[in-house]
């Protein structure tokens, strides 16, 4: 089993042009499932073999507790060229009572080292979890989208400052079935966010921030059907976004690339798996790197399949 991959673009005089992270094992949520790792060699432009980056027992006899299970890794790069992993680590529980776990590689090829905790919630620091892309600011500093899961679920957007140290929590919705925020900036200040929704309906939610992310409000429906599935958002620049997602209510056989101006809008560009009814082709991830677009997703829960298209793909 595999699932949920992230992608990390490295800098371009790096030897390594993308690392992606997922978490496998036998199966999900299995006592011998960790945090896999590969890279993208520019050199060769090859994927270099998968590695294990993070176990259970090594980070539990660090900070002192259990960990049960592990999850949907997201890595983040900060002003001081360290790689930040922020994991989901459940105790007793399942997935709804995970705590996001951060560790730090301080250097290339070094181990992570498990930081803590975030320290998010009294309730031990439980039920939030990670799944989306960071949003990179202008300061060296990263917005990580979050969100809370335990009964009620709700987005939250998490400040990290330049070196990697946690600013501060803003909820993004006062709903109550919203979970796994993308964002996608429109502008400096102007940011949007799409969610997965919990509700029957089965549809992606928006909200918005017009002041760079201090406060949100939600916006109408946009009529865009998902089946209860994560989605990827990536801005380029104003003007130009890209979104990995199932566009069909009842299934995730299906997993497209489409394209918008102003993140609320989306024309269909390229089908990039699609299966029966009974296939699944989920929890996408994208990266700008070395001119290219890269995405990476879930393929049948068994392995991680990538695609990258150079030059971008448009409107037909």
């Amino acid at each position: 089993a595999a699932h949920a991959s992230t992608l990390l673009a490295m800098p371009p005089g790096d030897p390594v042009a993308l690392q992606a992270y997922w978490f496998a094992g036998s199966r999900e949520s299995g006592p011998d499932v960790q945090i896999a790792a590969s890279q993208f060699d520019r050199a060769t432009q090859q994927w270099t073999p998968a590695t294990y980056v993070v176990n259970r027992h090594r980070a539990a006899a660090v900070l002192g507790f259990g960990l049960r299970r592990l999850g949907n890794p997201v890595a983040w790069r900060d002003g001081q060229g360290r790689t930040h992993l922020f994991v989901v680590a459940t105790g007793l529980g399942g997935w709804a009572a995970g705590r996001i776990l951060h560790l730090r590689q301080d250097a290339p090829q070094q181990a992570f080292r498990p930081l803590g905790v975030l320290p998010l919630s009294w309730l031990w620091n439980t039920s939030h979890l990670v799944r989306a892309m960071p949003l990179p600011l202008a300061d060296g500093g990263m917005v990580l989208p979050a969100y809370f899961e335990l009964g009620t679920k709700y987005p939250v957007a998490l400040r990290f400052d330049a070196a990697g140290e946690f600013r501060g929590m803003m909820r993004m919705s006062q709903r109550g079935d919203l979970l796994q925020p993308t964002l996608l900036p429109r502008s400096e200040t102007e940011w949007v966010a799409l969610l997965r929704d919990n509700r029957a309906q089965r549809q992606l939610r928006a909200v918005i921030s017009h002041d760079a992310g201090r406060s949100w409000e939600d916006l109408p429906d946009l009529n865009m059907p998902n089946p209860d599935a994560s989605v990827a958002g990536l801005s380029l620049r104003p003007g130009l976004m890209f979104l990995a997602h199932n566009p069909r209510a009842e299934s995730r056989a299906q997993l497209v690339l489409s394209g918008s101006s102003d993140a609320l809008h989306w024309t269909q560009l390229e089908v990039l798996a699609q299966g029966d009814g009974r296939s699944e082709f989920s929890y996408p991830s994208m990266a700008w790197v070395d001119g290219s677009l890269w995405v990476s997703y879930t393929e049948e829960r068994r392995g991680i399949a990538w695609q990258r298209f150079m030059p971008l793909p448009t409107t037909r």
